[in-house]
């Protein structure tokens, strides 16, 4: 399967420890192309129906339902923890998910 910066993919996320988001539930793919193509892990970030407004939290559209992508709980997986692609998000969308990582773990 391939996948892609920025693609929507259904993860199963246990087990988990303590407060880490549980379930399988949509993911945002955070790592680069390259590295998706070559390494067995990818970088993701949960995303939520439920959630406060809160900065580290980007709000988005998937299924035709809102959710959020939280980038405070961002998580390297195995490959094999994804059941399916599911989507991706709009330029929009991954433009405040770009300000946010920049700003939260950059500057």
């Amino acid at each position: 399967m391939e996948l892609k910066q920025y693609q929507v993919v259904l993860v199963n996320l246990d087990p988990t420890v303590g407060s880490e988001m549980k379930k399988t539930r949509p993911c945002v793919i955070l790592s680069p192309d390259e590295m998706n193509k070559y390494l067995q892990t990818i970088v993701i970030a949960p995303m939520t129906s439920s959630s406060k407004s809160y900065p580290t939290r980007v709000e988005v559209r998937h299924n035709r339902t809102k959710g959020w992508v939280v980038l405070d709980q961002i998580r390297t997986i195995d490959r094999q923890r994804i059941i399916k692609v599911a989507g991706i998000l709009t330029d929009k969308e991954i433009g405040k998910i770009k300000a946010i990582l920049r700003e939260t773990y950059v500057d």
